[in-house]
């Protein structure tokens, strides 16, 4: 099952320097492992925010929501999430 996911990070203005860097980078460590994995297909920034949005392709929504909430910035974000499935007058028969 596809996903398209938004995520708006929202750190603390009182959030230490040192724990935000830290929280990050275990955070991007976390990701990038999920990425490798095939369960994080695509990953993009959004220009001038700290958001992004990402596809997701796991077996159920269940699935997704663990993915999600097991992110180090889970407390922090505000997410949106469409499920997706493939249009009907789509000229490709993949996701490539």
């Amino acid at each position: 099952m596809l996903f398209h996911v938004r995520m708006d990070v929202n750190l603390p203005p009182s959030m230490p320097e040192a724990e935000a860097a830290e929280l990050k980078r275990v955070e991007r460590d976390k990701a990038q492992a999920l990425q490798a994995s095939g369960k994080w297909r695509h990953l993009w920034r959004i220009a001038g925010q700290y958001s992004n949005i990402s596809l997701f392709d796991v077996d159920s929504v269940d699935e997704l929501h663990t993915m999600i909430s097991t992110l180090p910035l889970f407390p922090y974000m505000t997410i949106q999430v469409m499920p997706l499935c493939r249009h009907p007058s789509s000229i490709r028969d993949d996701d490539k």
